[in-house]
């Protein structure tokens, strides 16, 4: 199967069974990060959209331990910044439907949650095609450490991504069961 008959089936499947109240076992990510020692208290999550794994609650309890939060804002030619954000923060809706924070102030995060559509054992992942966080994880990666964590649901992993060079791989993922 093709990036897009992937997608396709995947997003199909994640609306089929959103009802079923899978979610992040916040100790899990946890378990990731005390693995870096001396990483920044930055990290950046995003939004919920089109059935995702929901991170909020993992950032809120992330805020809770005084770690910095900010969420993506899109920019013009398919790229977005991180912008400091708090559970509390009004977010507005950008041109995709999606909530974004209000703030101007950028954040480069050191640990960043990845949205996916789909996964694989390698570690490499499938989003919705635009190509927002490879650019941005590249152009990141250049200045700084970012420990990169997709979130899906077990059941939106494939045998196998197609890859191309602009596909980057993921430091980990976590699903509902448990670390790959």
């Amino acid at each position: 199967m093709n990036k897009s008959e992937i997608r396709k089936k995947i997003l199909k499947t994640r609306k089929q069974n959103i009802s079923n109240n899978l979610v992040i076992n916040f100790k899990y990510i946890l378990d990731i990060l005390r693995k870096y020692k001396g990483c920044r208290k930055t990290i950046g999550g995003y939004y919920p959209y089109n059935y995702e794994v929901n991170p909020i609650d993992i950032l809120e309890k992330f805020e809770k331990q005084n770690y910095q939060i900010s969420l993506p804002k899109i920019k013009k030619n398919f790229k977005m910044d991180f912008f400091r954000w708090s559970i509390n923060d009004p977010l507005s809706i950008n041109k995709y439907g999606i909530p974004e924070p209000t703030s101007n102030k950028i954040v480069n995060p050191s640990i960043l949650l990845v949205p996916l559509v789909a996964f694989d054992r390698d570690l490499y992942r499938i989003g919705y095609g635009g190509g927002f966080y490879d650019r941005y994880i590249h152009r990141i990666k250049k200045n700084k450490k970012i420990i990169t964590i997709g979130l899906a649901y077990s059941f939106q992993k494939v045998k196998k991504i197609p890859v191309n060079k602009y596909d980057l791989k993921l430091d980990h993922i976590v699903t509902n069961k448990g670390i790959i």
